[in-house]
Order: structure tokens, then C-alpha cells, then sequence
């Protein structure tokens, strides 16, 4: 027998706050690793960078996992919510809520990260073509300079 995991439909709603804390506690440390990781991003430290992004994806497994679990909820949480108390609705209502706050705060660090990323490459463009054309002009001075010089006729 395999045991069938339980749905919304046979979950009792301590359960179904039960999984939206864990959620919430988890986009709580994706956002810590978010900050993490801008400050690795910032300072160029790669290593500590590729840390922090092992820990964001362990993080992010696990919210798939429970999100998968509260998706039919949130799909229809205008008639489940009928059925809750007031008390339990606000307390869906406010770690939904908290949940969606954490990740427009996550979703706006990582933008910030892929502005700062994207400048250090236009900065890093610039400075490979400074180079080639520093390279182009050392080329045709040392060309010039070390050429054979041409005999000129000044005889008539």
C-alpha cells in the first residue's frame, strides 16, 4: 500500500496553517540568503556566491513541495474560506499574505543583483575593447617604428 498524501479535502485546517508556516518560514530564509547574496554579489566573492545559491535552491525544492500541497487553496479560497472560521481565515489570510510580501522582497533583491551583474559586464566589455584597441594601436606604432626604412632617390 502506498499512502496517499492528504489533500485539502481530508487535511484539517491546523494542518493546512501548519504547511503555510513552514512555507513562510521558508521564503523567510530565502530572503536572508537574498541579502547573503547580494553582498556577495557586490564584494565579487564567486565561492561564497555559489554557497549561497546551493542554500537558495534547497530552499526553493522545499517551498515547491509545500507549495504543491497549498496550490488547491489558493486556487479556491473563496469557497474554502467560507467554510473556516473567522479567526483561522485571518490566519491564512495573513501568512498568504506574508508569503507573497517575502517574495516581492526576494523578486526585487534578485533584480537589483541582475542590474548589478549586468553593469560589471557592460564594465568588463568596455575594458576588453580598451584593451584590443590599445593592443591594434601598440601594433601599428611598433610596425611603424620597426619598419625598414624606404631609400629615397635624391639623386637626378
Amino acid at each position: 500500500f502506498r499512502r496517499r498524501k492528504p489533500t485539502l479535502v481530508t487535511m484539517n485546517t491546523n494542518e493546512i496553517i501548519s504547511i503555510l508556516e513552514r512555507q513562510a518560514e521558508h521564503y523567510e530564509r530565502l530572503l536572508k540568503l537574498a541579502d547573503a547574496q547580494h553582498e556577495f554579489v557586490v564584494q565579487d566573492r564567486h565561492d561564497e556566491l555559489l554557497a549561497v545559491l546551493t542554500r537558495r535552491q534547497i530552499e526553493l525544492d522545499a517551498i515547491t513541495t509545500l507549495e504543491r500541497e497549498v496550490r488547491p487553496l489558493k486556487n479556491d479560497w473563496a469557497a474554502i474560506s467560507e467554510a473556516l472560521s473567522a479567526d483561522d481565515r485571518a490566519r491564512i489570510e495573513q501568512l498568504l499574505h506574508t508569503t507573497r510580501d517575502l517574495l516581492e522582497r526576494i523578486t526585487e533583491s534578485d533584480q537589483n543583483d541582475a542590474l548589478v551583474l549586468q553593469q560589471r559586464k557592460l564594465a568588463v566589455g568596455k575594458q576588453i575593447n580598451h584593451a584590443k584597441n590599445a593592443g591594434v594601436a601598440n601594433q601599428r606604432y611598433a610596425a611603424s617604428a620597426y619598419a625598414k626604412p624606404s631609400v629615397v632617390n635624391v639623386a637626378r
